[in-house]
Parts: structure tokens; C-alpha cells; sequence
């Protein structure tokens, strides 16, 4: 089993772009790598105490991903952190080696991880 992460920021605290900025996010990490529902064993997503409209997971139940278990967290609040973000942690069945794990960093959450943001 490996997971593979990303982030992505949320224009406003609205369902629209909540789920809009989450399906994104998720669909990028499942083309990216090469991935369908029967590899996912768990979905974790988390967001930002601004943004209470809509849970993430929503947007990727709202893609047919029915089968697959997913827990929206909300994340900690700590000072100076990134606002309006919404990250996801997937947890795939298989084997790969860590440096072909392609990792999202989509937007302004690009400034989370520059070292994972362009693989």
C-alpha cells in the first residue's frame, strides 16, 4: 500500500467552489497516476476551518467513487497557515517506488510543497 497527497485552495467558502476545487484535485490525482476505484482503500480529506459549506468528499462521491471509504477531517487552525485549502491523503492498493508517486499541489497550494508540486 502507498498514499499519494494534494492540496489545492478554494476560491470562496461556497458549496460550488468547494466541491468544484475537491473534484479537480481528485480527478488530477487519479489521472496522474493512472489510477480507478478498485486501486483506492481509503480517502482522507481535510479543509480549512473557513471553509464549512460543503464536505470534500462530496465532490469525490459525486464522481461515482461510491465503494471506496472516505473521512473529512477539519484541519488545525495554526497561525499563519494557508487559508481556504483542501487536501486530500489517498490510500492506494499496490506497490510503486516513492519517487513515481505523483503527488497534487494544484494553485496557490503549490506553495506547500514546491518539491512535490511540479512531479
Amino acid at each position: 500500500m502507498y498514499a499519494i497527497r494534494g492540496a489545492v485552495d478554494v476560491d470562496s467558502n461556497t458549496e460550488d467552489d468547494i466541491l468544484k476545487a475537491s473534484g479537480l484535485l481528485f480527478r488530477k490525482i487519479i489521472e496522474k497516476n493512472n489510477l480507478s476505484e478498485v486501486d483506492l482503500v481509503s480517502i482522507i480529506s481535510s479543509a480549512t476551518d473557513d471553509l464549512n459549506k460543503a464536505y470534500p468528499g462530496k465532490a469525490v462521491r459525486d464522481l461515482g467513487y461510491t465503494n471506496t471509504p472516505i473521512l473529512c477531517l477539519q484541519e488545525m487552525n495554526v497561525e499563519k497557515s494557508s487559508r481556504k485549502m483542501i487536501r486530500f491523503l489517498i490510500h492506494v492498493d499496490g506497490k510503486i517506488d516513492k519517487e513515481n508517486v505523483r503527488h497534487q499541489y494544484l494553485g496557490k497550494a503549490r506553495n506547500l510543497r514546491p518539491d512535490l508540486a511540479d512531479k
